[in-house]
């Protein structure tokens, strides 16, 4: 059994989707990061970082528990353990692997900036919303190029890749985007969304999840809670 410690959030759902696609046997855990679940000592200790998700395998390597922080690990243990969606040859799997970093290391960042400087920040900084907006704009961009002649990111088969990007496009209208200029990426984006394994990974806590409208979980989240040492 697979212990998930999460929320629906769009780095929450990467786990969530990959785990209904390999099927694998899992329970899962809220950490409502508005209420500061996310600063309790036994979550801490398996997510250093506070940050959702995180799991334990009590059936890790040879049989001992492990537990794993960051969702991009998270996703590259599920695919070893379960034997799929990573692929085995090497010219194939770093062509995935090249992908996964992008979400890592581009998408959700960035994606993650432009949603709080248009939603979220107490004062609006149009110099921040525009660099956000702009930069979101461009990645769509690097991604509907991409898809214009792979049926997929990573290449010709689903994978990780796709798991891991698809749940940050599900806010585009947060990110300021007009679909009709992407159409390429628009086209996977709804093949994505019709798969049964992502259609029940994304309500996975999707309901216990509320609007971030009150003062008290806009602190715990960007103010002076989150920097405090824990």
């Amino acid at each position: 059994m697979i212990e998930v410690y999460s929320w629906a959030t769009p780095n929450g759902h990467k786990i969530h989707i990959m785990l209904e696609e390999c099927a694998l046997p899992y329970r899962v855990h809220a950490v409502n990061i508005g209420a500061g679940d996310q600063f309790e000592p036994e979550f801490l200790a398996i997510s250093p970082n506070n940050k959702v998700p995180a799991i334990l395998d009590r059936d890790g390597p040879d049989g001992e528990p492990m537990s794993l922080f960051e969702s991009g690990a998270i996703l590259l243990y599920l695919a070893a353990k379960a034997g799929r969606l990573l692929p085995a040859g090497t010219a194939a799997k770093y062509e995935v692997l090249q992908w996964l970093m992008f979400q890592m290391g581009s998408v959700g960042p960035m994606l993650g900036q432009a949603h709080h400087f248009r939603l979220y920040a107490p004062e609006k900084l149009p110099y921040a919303i525009d660099r956000y907006t702009h930069e979101a704009h461009r990645l769509y961009g690097v991604m509907d190029k991409r898809l214009a002649n792979n049926k997929y990111l990573g290449g010709p088969e689903y994978s990780i890749a796709d798991i891991a990007v698809f749940p940050w496009l599900r806010s585009w209208k947060n990110q300021g985007i007009d679909w009709a200029d992407f159409p390429y990426l628009k086209g996977w984006f709804d093949e994505i969304a019709r798969r049964p394994a992502v259609m029940r990974g994304v309500e996975v806590l999707a309901a216990e999840r509320k609007p971030l409208i009150d003062d008290r979980a806009r602190e715990v989240l960007f103010g002076a809670t989150q920097y405090a040492r824990h």
